[in-house]
């Protein structure tokens, strides 16, 4: 298992190269189709075959936004690739070390500190020479916020703890959204594709969240009709698998970057196999009353068919929500 998790490990390394240096090009935009001459085997009913494992554990070391000095320039140097591989190293040895409350190693109020479990449980990744996981606009950044979007900020960060509702979904354990399910963290990476005819579906370990796309051309549910993780709709173009999810609520998980979502956010995903082990992935996520622009973003992914798939089972929802009203009731007495 470990052998068969390093070989995937590195097929991400190796196409991540491919990926980054067409991301560093200003005005690049994911392709529609195959970025190489590779075609995905087909299914028995004729569709290019993207069944498997394809955990994103291994990317969890790129930033979600690249740093402002770098410009359009999406892939480190020699020297910023060798500054993460011991950023990542120190890490995993301070990960590992024996938990130590009286002297801890990391600070109090940081994840692994005094009052806190070790972080060994925690996905690192593997050092990846992508500097970010946001490849449009070109400069790796972020669309500045709508000043409706300001306003919500302001009021999730001033909240009153009066009641559950307060909280956001991912406090409350219910769900990340799409964005939060699939895009890679701290844990819980996982990804499995199955496919059916008419139908794909995809199995996100972060949340138990599920969703079955159909293939068949029918038309979104109405506007009324909103969810969590919104209503999804799948298309082939060539050997690319499209999926557009409209119809979400107003509290899509924690959105991006703990900034919450509207209910005119648009999902639109590709996903194509570049080669036997290794997957492109991109998400452009389109709101406008949350950004300014669109963005994009986009890394590979290695299929894993030896990953185990864990029951996210997040007590923190049980127990937590109710601890930290009371406390707040304690604090107003």
């Amino acid at each position: 298992m470990q052998t068969r998790r390093a070989a995937a490990l590195a097929a991400v390394t190796l196409i991540g190269l491919a990926v980054t240096a067409a991301a560093q090009t200003p005005g690049h935009a994911p392709a529609s189709g195959a970025p190489s001459a590779y075609h995905a085997p087909r299914t028995p009913w004729g569709d290019p075959d993207l069944e498997g494992n394809w955990p994103s554990g291994g990317v969890s070391s790129v930033p979600l936004q690249r740093p402002q000095s770098f410009g359009t320039r999406n892939v480190l140097t020699d020297q910023e690739f060798a500054d993460r591989e011991s950023q990542i190293a120190k890490q995993v040895d301070q990960d590992g070390a024996d938990f130590d409350f009286t002297n801890p190693s990391i600070p109090f109020g940081q994840i692994g500190g005094g009052q806190s479990p070790p972080p060994h449980w925690l996905e690192r990744g593997v050092p990846q020479r992508q500097a970010s996981l946001i490849v449009e606009p070109a400069n790796g950044r972020l669309p500045a916020l709508t000043p409706a979007a300001q306003k919500r900020a302001g009021e999730q960060n001033g909240r009153a703890l009066n009641t559950y509702t307060d909280f956001s979904l991912y406090e409350r354990c219910i769900s990340r959204g799409v964005p939060g399910s699939i895009l890679p963290g701290g844990y819980g990476n996982g990804n499995k594709i199955m496919q059916s005819p008419g139908y794909v579906i995809i199995l996100n370990e972060m949340v138990h969240e599920s969703r079955v796309v159909p293939l068949d051309s029918r038309t979104h549910l109405r506007p009324a009709i909103r969810n969590y993780m919104g209503d999804s709709r799948g298309r082939w173009d060539g050997d690319t698998l499209v999926i557009e999810t409209t119809n979400f609520t107003d509290r899509p998980g924690v959105g991006i970057n703990g900034t919450g979502a509207s209910d005119a956010l648009k999902i639109t995903e590709r996903f194509t196999r570049t080669s036997p082990s290794t997957l492109s992935y991109s998400m452009t996520i389109d709101d406008p009353n949350t950004w300014t622009a669109p963005f994009t973003l986009q890394y590979p992914l290695a299929r894993d068919d030896a990953y185990g798939m864990f029951e996210y089972a997040c007590h923190e929802g049980n127990y937590a929500l109710q601890n930290i009203l009371r406390g707040a009731r304690a604090a107003e007495r």
